[in-house]
């Protein structure tokens, strides 16, 4: 009765504090106490929620017939909007807040909203070697789900709450990229609802124009509705080793041999300086050696950024055993490194202890919480961006990241980017080793300025026949734009589709000099 109590006087003086301070003060000044109350209770709701109905419409088998409902629903949807006039343009119904993007669609307001409710594994064929999901389910449903069941997906983007329909629509990257490509390239079919509110089916060998035109569509050409994704066999354990790098040549030299090497199943190298990072190299294994084993998911271990960072300071090479799906969500705990802007004390011993079964927050209520004031502010001194480089121009990229924004932690993670004929591919017709190189962070140049900064970047990229992830602020006019991506076969099929009356251009979605 006495902790009750206590616990109602500790609220009450909180809501007086917030009442005097007002709610923009607190949010902007010590988010971490809304986030630590309300949000990160909120998550574990949501998690158990998700995951439960999840495993339970998958053990009952209902979600295929439950899929074809709801793809009827989608089409009778759209067939309604062309009834009325097709008076403005579509888009998915999913709140803009729900999605990890920072971004927020403003263009939802004025869209109008087709109603996709799909957030099920369908189906698993084992002999085939492929998985049949809905758009909406994530990262963490599907890895709860294969590993149990011995499979794995060959690219598992890291974070839990990243969808299916994002990673297809947008794209999506994890550290066995070097060997499968893009989250695009492990996918064997698609399956959308087209502006006409028919559906179709497309793969390499039907609707194959379509089939390389929708990754880093944003959803301009039709509505996915499932996808078939291929699966691997998955291991018990990764085996993992951390090699402290010196030296700007000598990082980007050891990066680029172990990119190369596909003895390596996983490649990653975080960067913590100009001069200094940590390369990790990683294989899959059923067997682990008992002292070497490190369970980085618990929910008391170090965030893995600052137990990987360890390395360095102490300047020795390790190896451990890391458990395949732990290895997977790694930098989920800590959102790679943002959670410590938000909760400063949040990688604390004792707060792992006590609270740390509960962290990340979703970001998705981070959006929904963080106001207009917050935004702001982010937007003017708080970088993400992923930029993806030739490999053979990654030290003068880290060398202009470093000029342009100085934030650090760097994500280093190869891709073999694949040809072909879509937004996304090499000049010529040769696959080639790619980087994506991660700044999230608040830049430590004095000179930074959000649009002035982000645009010379983008213009390196540009210059270098590189590639803006587009989930984040993308700075550049149209021309720019269609310069970095190749809109040929995009373009054509809009045309042929009926897609113009329907959809808004990828551009004018995404980019910041586009949308009001």
């Amino acid at each position: 009765m006495a902790a009750l109590l206590c616990l109602g006087g500790l609220v009450v003086l909180l809501a007086l504090w917030v009442r005097v301070r007002g709610l923009d003060y607190v949010l902007v000044h010590q988010r971490w106490i809304f986030v630590c109350l309300f949000l990160l209770p909120l998550s574990v709701v949501f998690d158990v929620y998700y995951y439960v109905r999840a495993w339970l419409i998958f053990k009952m088998c209902s979600a295929p017939k439950l899929h074809d409902q709801r793809v009827r629903d989608i089409q009778r949807q759209v067939r309604e909007w062309k009834k009325e006039g097709s008076k403005s343009f579509m888009c998915t119904g999913r709140p803009g807040w729900l999605t990890v993007s920072l971004r927020v669609g403003k263009y939802k307001k004025t869209h109008k909203n087709i109603m996709i409710n799909m957030m099920d594994i369908l189906e698993v064929d084992t002999k085939r070697q492929v998985v049949r999901v809905e758009p909406l389910a994530n990262m963490g449903q599907v890895t709860a789900l294969l590993n149990s069941i011995g499979w794995t997906l060959p690219v598992l983007p890291e974070l839990d709450d990243l969808t299916v329909g994002g990673l297809v629509m947008g794209t999506g990257i994890e550290s066995s990229s070097h060997i499968y490509g893009l989250f695009q390239h492990i996918c064997v079919a698609f399956e959308l609802v087209l502006a006409d509110g028919s559906l179709v089916r497309c793969t390499e060998d039907e609707n194959s124009d379509l089939f390389h035109a929708v990754p880093w569509s944003c959803g301009t050409l039709g509505f996915l509705v499932a996808a078939e994704i291929k699966i691997i066999p998955a291991k018990a354990w990764v085996k993992l080793r951390y090699e402290p790098v010196r030296g700007l040549e000598n990082i980007c030299k050891r990066f680029t041999e172990a990119s190369q090497n596909k003895q390596n199943a996983f490649v990653e190298g975080l960067q913590y300086s100009l001069d200094s990072a940590v390369i990790m190299t990683g294989t899959m294994t059923d067997h682990a050696e008992p002292n070497k084993v490190n369970r980085i998911g618990l929910h008391f271990k170090p965030w893995f950024f600052k137990h990987v960072e360890s390395y360095l300071s102490g300047d020795y090479t390790g190896v451990e055993y890391i458990p395949l799906r732990q290895y997977y969500h790694r930098h989920t705990r800590s959102i790679f490194w943002e959670l410590q802007d938000i909760i400063p004390f949040g990688n604390n011993p004792v707060f792992r202890w006590l609270f740390g079964w509960m962290v990340p927050p979703k970001i998705s209520l981070l959006k929904l919480t963080q106001g207009e004031t917050i935004r702001r502010l982010y937007e003017q001194h708080h970088v993400v961006q992923d930029m993806l480089i030739p490999m053979k121009h990654l030290q003068a990229a880290i060398m202009q990241f470093h000029q342009e924004i100085s934030v650090y932690p760097l994500w280093l993670c190869p891709f073999l980017l694949q040809p072909g004929r879509g937004m996304v591919h090499p000049k010529g017709q040769q696959e080639e080793l790619y980087v994506d190189i991660g700044s999230y962070g608040e830049p430590r140049v004095k000179h930074f300025e959000a649009k002035a900064s982000t645009r010379r970047l983008e213009k390196f990229v540009r210059d270098v026949h590189g590639f803006q992830m587009l989930y984040a602020d993308v700075y550049m006019d149209r021309e720019e734009f269609w310069e970095m991506f190749d809109g040929r076969l995009y373009h054509r099929l809009r045309e042929e589709l009926g897609c113009k009356e329907a959809f808004p251009e990828v551009y004018d979605k995404i980019c910041k000099s586009a949308r009001h």
